[in-house]
């Protein structure tokens, strides 16, 4: 604690000092800290809030001056954090990561209507069909707000999606009487993260919100690409060898096909070639009389569409070199795929 932050707790009353003590132990006793702010939830919703973060995080509210006293008194070095103390906040401690956190309090938000006088957060969009309403001034009060509106089978229609309001934009009091009759709640009402540290850094809610299953899915494409390259490459790896060894035998035992090298291995592979050959050339010959009996009206066999002797790993460059056209093309889905694919042929 800086001598001129104990200077100014010493000053506090003592239910400020046992406050601003308090924070202070929180902030110390968990990995994560962070800021969030409390506007427009009910003390009721609040409470349940924070009965929904137990086991998980844990959220403190007090005086802003306090928050930052608290802060000032940590052992880590939390200043950053001081510039998200402003209105209606809480200090939210957790040994989550953030990401984790920023998650979990945005999936905790539900809708809410929201009040004349209050900024749009986002667009505000009348819905295209009936709104349930009998005929009656209402559709003047939908028109009036900018909705393209009016009577038809009994009942009044929004003809299609009307923008009422664009995000930013005050909400007026005619527009809050529309949305409450309708049902409409435009806002989502929950824990607004501002910022959380963690391991030495400070991490703002844009750095938080990320996609994290296309995020798994970039890995799982680089990890196929990067295992395909070092088969390409012979590169042996932990994850690589079982199939460039399956790829060298096959290699070896085509090699060996082709050379008629005499070997235990290769001996039934070695006499059905011959046989195929045999009889193809049998086939071949229009004079039955110059063929042995056994030989006659032999049909040639027909041209199998993949020999046994194929070297499995052939699928896996063929299939990484048609996830690299594919990248070339820009096409990534369909790289991803190939990639997939290749996996799949490649470790079963």
């Amino acid at each position: 604690m800086s001598a001129t932050s104990e200077r100014k707790t010493e000053n506090l009353p003592e239910w400020k000092r046992e406050e601003v003590a308090d924070l202070a132990d929180l902030i110390a006793d968990y990995d994560s800290v962070g800021i969030v702010g409390i506007t427009g939830i009910p003390s009721r919703q609040l409470q349940a809030m924070r009965r929904e973060l137990y086991g998980t995080a844990v959220l403190r509210v007090s005086r802003n001056t306090l928050q930052s006293r608290a802060i000032e008194e940590a052992d880590a070095d939390l200043d950053d954090l001081l510039a998200h103390i402003e209105g209606q906040v809480g200090v939210i401690a957790t040994d989550e990561n953030p990401f984790a956190l920023y998650k979990e309090l945005e999936a905790s938000k539900t809708p809410a209507p929201i009040s004349a006088g209050e900024v749009a957060p986002n667009d505000i969009v009348i819905p295209e069909g009936d709104t349930g309403v009998d005929p009656g001034p209402f559709v003047g009060d939908l028109q009036g707000i900018g909705a393209n509106a009016r009577i038809e089978d009994g009942s009044i229609q929004v003809m299609e999606d009307s923008q009422v309001l664009e995000a930013g934009e005050e909400v007026s009091p005619e527009l809050e009487n529309v949305l409450n009759e309708l049902g409409i709640e435009p806002k989502e009402v929950g824990l607004d993260l501002r910022a959380v540290y963690a391991d030495g850094v400070l991490f703002d809610p844009e750095d938080l919100d990320i996609d994290v299953e296309a995020y798994e899915a970039d890995v799982t494409t680089a990890a196929a690409r990067a295992r395909n390259l070092a088969v390409n490459a012979s590169y042996p790896t932990a994850a690589t060898a079982p199939t460039l060894i399956a790829k060298a035998t096959g290699e070896a035992k085509s090699l060996g096909l082709q050379a008629a090298i005499e070997s235990p291995e290769l001996a039934d592979d070695l006499v059905a070639k011959a046989d195929a050959q045999l009889r193809a050339l049998a086939a071949a010959i229009d004079d039955e009389e110059a063929l042995p009996e056994e030989l006659r009206g032999v049909e040639a066999p027909a041209p199998e569409e993949s020999e046994d002797t194929t070297d499995e790993s052939d699928d896996d460059q063929a299939e990484t070199e048609d996830a690299a056209d594919d990248e070339d093309e820009g096409d990534d889905d369909d790289d991803e795929d190939a990639g997939g694919a290749g996996l799949g042929e490649m470790f079963g």
